[in-house]
């Protein structure tokens, strides 16, 4: 409940912020008419929307398991992800149009000391947001906060370059560099849609823990597992802000059931503290299972046999 409270406020302010930030960067290409100003406001037209749609997918994820989802809903956020680098594509193709346009008769740019001003004052809005995003979305595993934040990090760096490379067309006189500036725009856009789907499609095929991460793991339950003998089949994979840890605990054949039990609730514990919010499912079997090749974790060593 309170990772759902944090969420759901985090991305309430985005989307108002979104909305503030929209209306100065557009009220800064209307002062100024720089084809630059303007694509750099359509994509706070992409951060609006898919604040929406983080908005409606982090409660969709929150919801418990059911008899249809009986491993929860957590993947909804992935799905947020990958359609905000899909919008975040779009925007790129609609920027280098109105680019485009432009390089084939380009403008003179007027108001720039107003439009610059207004459009840094934006900038320094969404540095904040995204410095907020991504703090909570890390603080309560949210994937879809944490690439909201991400991707307001690059807006930021981009509305910069873009004042800057506008003021270098007023000095110089090169308006050209207007809607070249526009398209590099675009490039860098284009970068962190394709960024973004690529993570989120990974979380949505089961890809499992960076290999840190894994030896992480093996390592709590190396120093965790007295009483056991080995540790084969570990497996790890990564659905919004679960992670799930699977594998094989091999025990003496004449160890009870309640002994096994404790071994496991110990090797759990390790593991969640190794990595919050982790679920772990543990199979335990006799000795005589115990693996003779792939990699096989013992107490007090690790190696591939």
């Amino acid at each position: 409940m309170l990772f759902v409270m944090s969420a759901i406020a985090a991305l309430r302010l985005a989307l108002v912020v979104g909305i503030v930030i929209l209306g100065l960067k557009l009220v800064a290409y209307w002062v100024t008419g720089s084809v630059a100003l303007l694509s750099d406001g359509l994509e706070s037209i992409v951060n609006i929307v898919a604040a929406l749609v983080a908005l409606f997918t982090v409660q969709m994820a929150a919801r418990p398991p059911d008899v249809d989802h009986p491993f929860g809903h957590s993947k909804f956020e992935y799905l947020a992800a990958v359609l905000e680098g899909v919008l975040i594509v779009l925007a790129a193709v609609t920027i280098t149009r109105s680019a485009w346009i432009r390089l084939q008769a380009p403008l003179a740019i007027s108001g720039l000391a107003v439009g610059g001003a207004v459009s840094l004052l934006a900038s320094g809005l969404n540095a904040g947001l995204a410095r907020y995003l991504v703090a909570v979305g890390r603080r309560v595993r949210s994937p879809a906060l944490v690439a909201d934040g991400l991707h307001l990090w690059t807006d930021v760096m981009t509305s910069v370059g873009v004042v800057l490379g506008v003021g270098l067309a007023w000095l110089t006189g090169w308006w050209v560099l207007d809607p070249l500036l526009a398209m590099l725009v675009a490039i860098n856009v284009l970068r962190v849609g394709w960024k973004l789907i690529r993570d989120s499609v990974g979380g949505l095929v089961d890809e499992g823990l960076p290999q840190q991460d894994v030896q992480q793991i093996q390592q709590a339950i190396r120093t965790s597992m007295a009483g056991a003998q080995e540790v084969h089949d570990l497996k790890t994979r990564l659905a919004g802000r679960h992670t799930f840890v699977d594998f094989h605990l091999v025990v003496p054949s004449e160890m009870s059931v309640a002994e096994a039990h404790a071994i496991c609730d110990r090797l759990e514990a390790a593991v969640e503290r190794t990595v919050p919010g982790s679920l772990v499912t543990i199979h335990v079997e006799p000795e005589y299972k115990a693996k003779h090749e792939g990699y096989v974790v013992r107490a007090g060593t690790s190696r591939k046999r």
